[in-house]
């Protein structure tokens, strides 16, 4: 099931955010990864998960053509 980041899009926008294991809740943010993943450390999160939330959202529709 896909997961709805829509709420933490709109005020992370631009931003590194590390996550709890429930892939929802942010624990921590910063301008970059380093940062954001040492602040999760120091809430005591051994194994935030880290992702970048876009500055904008473009979208994309992917499309492949098989060739034999």
């Amino acid at each position: 099931m896909a997961i709805d980041w829509t709420k933490i899009y709109k005020k992370y926008k631009g931003l590194w955010v590390a996550l709890q294991e429930d892939e929802k809740t942010v624990i921590a943010s910063g301008n970059t990864a380093k940062e954001t993943w040492d602040k999760a450390r120091k809430k005591g999160f051994l194994k935030p998960i880290l992702t970048r939330m876009p500055p904008k959202l473009i979208p994309y529709v992917g499309y492949g053509v098989n060739e034999i």
